[in-house]
């Protein structure tokens, strides 16, 4: 089986709820940058020490969420085909609220603004989390486009996962240079 099947080469693409429409939707530019967020989390998870087990764990389970809210993004909400989804329930949110506080129960505490830097896996969690931000504005561009005042259950636990997701991910970069004995550069401004 090819990679590549020619039917994008106009400029259109198909939702997983089968419509086709532009590139430039603001639908797939949200799933787009969905998928930006995932990645970099793959290349934070190569620098993150193999001996982290348990935070690789939760990472794989981070990529995962996002493939979950990747396919709702991908799926109008009035669709037929949301009902081939799984679930994406407010227990994600309550497992990275858990794991925010584990981190910063080891954290020293924070009183000035840091610099993102430090480790490189540090460096790609920053990355992570600035991206996540951009994630959560397009996502909240695409639910704004959808002009009703009932959004889903399922898009506003999207929306609250995403802005918990990009604490989690500070913690983590502040945790990275942690276990590489490296210190947060504050901010002197």
């Amino acid at each position: 089986m090819t990679i590549y099947t020619g039917s994008g080469d106009r400029g259109l693409t198909g939702l997983f709820s089968g419509e086709r429409i532009s590139k430039a939707n603001a639908r797939i530019r949200a799933s787009g940058v969905v998928d930006e967020l995932n990645s970099i989390i793959g290349a934070m998870i190569a620098e993150v020490p193999g001996s982290q087990t348990d935070l690789i764990a939760v990472l794989h389970d981070i990529q995962s969420d996002l493939f979950l809210i990747g396919a709702w993004i991908s799926t109008t909400s009035d669709s037929p085909a949301s009902s081939q989804l799984q679930p994406f329930d407010i227990q994600r949110v309550d497992a990275l609220e858990k794991g925010i506080d584990e981190m910063a129960a080891i954290l020293p505490d924070l009183n000035r603004f840091i610099l993102p830097g430090g480790h490189v896996s540090s460096a790609w969690a920053h990355i992570a989390r600035s991206v996540c931000r951009r994630c959560e504005c397009h996502v909240v561009q695409l639910f704004e486009l959808e002009e009703t005042d009932d959004i889903p259950s399922v898009y506003q636990y999207i929306l609250k996962y995403l802005n918990r997701l990009s604490d989690y991910l500070f913690t983590t970069a502040r945790l990275c240079n942690h276990l590489h004995n490296q210190k947060d550069t504050e901010w002197q401004g």
